[in-house]
């Protein structure tokens, strides 16, 4: 079956990849044999090429600008793994220099969500990657379930123009972005938060900080998660 690269996030959104998308990665669980920090088997899955990052609009950059190893992360502002992976990857990014995060926001957990994802993609647009960053990491280390509300807060905290940001996050374009991260996600019938892509492996569930590290590592021996 041929996926037209071009066409892929229509196609996501109009639902028919994901049934195709579902099954590939389900016969595929457990492709390396990944062992989180927990010293559990990390479920994961090979990947579609088609249905890389590239062209998706919204993803936030972090760490090197052209690192030699890319972390994907698939994250929710209201799932409790993502607040404690957010920390961890931060202090990953600071130690390992070589190393690069995107971001992609699913918002799936609540209405709150949504709305905090939203407010993300507005300071993205006006305020670029550096500040979307921090924001990101500003909010997941708040305490209590994050909404809109909340996220304006911390966009008042920043000094930045909480009314432009505001507008922004109401717009069809920003709706646009948030609805095609959740479609490339559901694509990858990624049904945990976090999940990540390494590579061409796709990962469900946070591994912990040892495991993320030791994945990086691999990636650089071998352009796998695992080498053994």
């Amino acid at each position: 079956m041929r996926i037209d690269r071009r066409n892929v996030l229509r196609a996501m959104l109009a639902g028919s990849l994901v049934q195709f998308v579902g099954a590939g990665t389900r016969a595929q669980d457990n492709q390396f044999p990944i062992v989180g920090d927990d010293g559990k088997p990390v479920p994961n899955m090979r990947v579609p090429s088609q249905l890389s990052i590239d062209g998706l609009p919204g993803v936030i950059y972090a760490g090197a600008r052209s690192g030699d190893v890319l972390i994907v992360e698939f994250t929710d502002f209201n799932c409790p793994y993502c607040r404690r992976a957010a920390a961890d990857i931060d202090a990953l990014l600071r130690r390992d220099r070589n190393l690069r995060l995107a971001l992609v926001n699913v918002a799936s957990l609540s209405v709150g969500s949504v709305q905090a994802a939203k407010v993300e993609q507005a300071v993205l647009k006006h305020y670029g990657p550096v500040r979307a960053y921090e924001f990101h990491r500003k909010l997941f280390a708040r305490r209590g379930m994050n909404d809109g509300l909340a996220a304006l807060q911390i966009v008042q905290d920043m000094k930045l123009d909480r009314a432009k940001v505001e507008a922004e996050a109401d717009g069809n374009i920003v709706n646009s972005v948030v609805r095609h991260h959740r479609a490339l996600a559901d694509a990858l019938a990624f049904n945990a938060t976090p999940s990540f892509i390494i590579g061409s492996t796709g990962m469900l569930g946070y591994p912990g900080p040892k495991a993320l590290a030791r994945m990086v590592a691999e990636m650089r021996k071998c352009d796998r998660p695992a080498c053994g």
